[in-house]
């Protein structure tokens, strides 16, 4: 009998399921424990520790396979000793600021290592910034020192000139240049001590709707219930080729880099994200898992099966999708085309993880957020703060080990009875399944009917002729606020405005009905893959 994700029962049964996913990962291997446990005691619940450790345990191994070729474990580990050491040289030490402005890559995972070994306070930053928006966050944030790409070099000049910095990556030769390598190459790359305090990661939030709030997350020694609950419903394990294409800046692609280094895994990466490359990376690589935001899943797929059929995508596993809305329509159309492999998490990077949903369940229940892993408390309360009957949709708020610290500018998110709200509404069916209906703020009040958007969305993405939809409240007159759709078609489609119009009307209530469709060639994204609804409205 397998246990695996169900989180019931007594506590025999409790301690069952945790030696069985634990066992089942490899965590519990004494040779695994046995070089984990004093890396995390050093350096806490960081890619530090978890890429000191693996270096301990197996040094040869790839650690890093990127655009720039291979690293193993051991030229890894020493390489970020002796990054951390110049940083340290160059004025940085515990508690400090330093902006790390980079894609997927080597340079990335090498600066996050050394700042977690330096004890400084890591703000990670949105590829996707302009000159203005760096600023205006370096400034609120307080950093310093900035970590950046080459091909951000303008950027940086125009919004933090006054930091000192370096490089993560460039594709010149030029030794003139202060990269990071630069830097380590002129200091002892032996094992490092300790910090005198423990770092703090600064996740952007992804500001869909406005500049981007910091929030800040220390890096806790992860409980057994968080372990056995994230294990339990993702097939995550030591020692497999993990394929990380969500951005590594933000939460969903972060935490994906911080799991491969906890359990010792070859973390590859590409610095941007291309639909075939990453195809062809899966054909060359053979990784097991595979991280991404549903976007990427969705321009996978709109290759068609004569480029997808070229590939060898057997290897995965897991394809583990978050970051943003995965709607059930995109979840089955993978399926079908890859097997039975898609992972839904449903978080945010406040609350954290509050849901998984498996294959079995995306099948049954095309849409569904999942169930909450062990660990983890989902509730749905109304307005009042009192829990709404199954079906009802309410606020959802949830309670886990791993929710951040707080907003950098001060606030938080409102918190009822211990839980923290995760700023959408959703609700639980009959079989316990969660599903989210959107966003708590995204509410249209439409000739006095409230309407959630995400419905018509999932509706819209269901035909057969449209790729993806995006629907929003503009102001008018007569009803106060009016629904507007945004829809990108395929190739060839047959159908127009009149007709989506009709199908809508045919499956859902008459004032869900949008009143206008404009049709686009592409929704505007974020590089996290969320809709920025903020200039559709405009």
């Amino acid at each position: 009998m397998s246990l695996r994700g169900t989180g019931r029962g007594g506590p025999l049964l409790r301690t069952l399921e945790t030696l069985q996913v634990l066992g089942d990962s490899g965590f519990l291997s004494p040779r695994f424990l046995g070089t984990l446990l004093p890396a995390a005691r050093k350096f806490g619940s960081t890619t530090a520790a978890g890429f000191a450790a693996a270096a301990a345990r197996n040094p040869n191994l790839p650690a890093v396979i990127d655009d720039a070729g291979t690293m193993t474990f051991k030229e890894l580990d020493e390489a970020t000793n002796a990054i951390a050491r110049g940083l340290r040289a160059a004025g940085v030490g515990p508690g400090d600021g330093v902006g790390l402005f980079a894609r997927n890559h080597r340079g990335f995972v090498q600066a996050q290592i050394a700042l977690d070994k330096l004890g400084a306070n890591t703000l990670l930053l949105n590829t996707g910034f302009a000159s203005p928006q760096l600023k205006e966050v370096c400034a609120r944030e307080g950093t310093r020192v900035i970590l950046y790409d080459e091909e951000f070099h303008a950027i940086v000049e125009g919004g933090a000139s006054d930091h000192v910095g370096f490089l993560t990556w460039t594709d010149s030769d030029d030794v003139s240049k202060r990269t990071l390598e630069q830097l380590g190459s002129s200091h002892d790359s032996g094992p490092i001590d300790a910090p005198s305090q423990p770092g703090r990661t600064t996740i952007l939030t992804s500001g869909t709707t406005g500049t981007p709030k910091g929030a800040q997350r220390t890096m806790k020694r992860q409980g057994v219930d968080s372990l056995v609950g994230l294990f339990g419903r993702m097939p995550l394990r030591t020692g497999t080729r993990n394929l990380i294409v969500a951005p590594t800046f933000h939460s969903w692609g972060g935490m994906h880099l911080l799991l491969a280094s906890q359990l010792g895994c070859t973390a590859i990466l590409q610095r941007r994200f291309d639909p075939e490359d990453t195809l062809a990376a899966i054909e060359e690589h053979q990784p097991q898992i595979l991280a991404v935001v549903p976007v990427m899943m969705q321009r996978i797929l709109a290759l068609g099966d004569d480029v997808i059929s070229r590939y060898d995508t057997s290897s995965l596993e897991a394809v583990c999708a978050s970051g943003s809305a995965l709607p059930g329509e995109l979840a089955l159309r993978w399926m079908n085309t890859f097997g039975d492999n898609v992972y839904n998490l449903y978080g945010s990077t406040e609350v954290a993880q509050a849901s998984i949903a498996m294959p079995d369940e995306l099948r049954s229940a095309p849409g569904t957020a999942g169930r909450p892993p062990r660990g983890v408390t989902v509730r749905i309360i109304d307005s009042e703060g009192r829990e709404v009957p199954q079906g009802v949709t309410g606020r959802i708020f949830v309670g886990n080990d791993n929710q951040f610290d707080g907003y950098t500018g001060g606030g938080n998110k409102e918190i009822v009875d211990g839980l923290m709200s995760s700023g959408d509404v959703g609700h639980f069916d009959e079989n316990g399944l969660l599903f989210v209906d959107g966003r708590d703020d995204d509410m249209i009040i439409s000739g006095g009917e409230n309407v959630f958007p995400r419905e018509i969305e999932d509706l819209l993405a269901d035909h057969e002729d449209v790729v993806e939809a995006a629907v929003l409240g503009v102001p008018d007159d007569e009803f106060g606020q009016r629904l507007k759709g945004f829809v990108v078609l395929r190739e060839g489609a047959q159908t127009d405005e009149a007709g989506l119009k009709t199908y809508v009307k045919n499956h859902l209530a008459r004032y869900k009905v949008p009143r206008e469709i404009i049709f686009l060639d592409a929704l505007p994204r974020n590089p996290t893959g969320k809709v920025l609804k903020r200039d559709l409205a405009q």
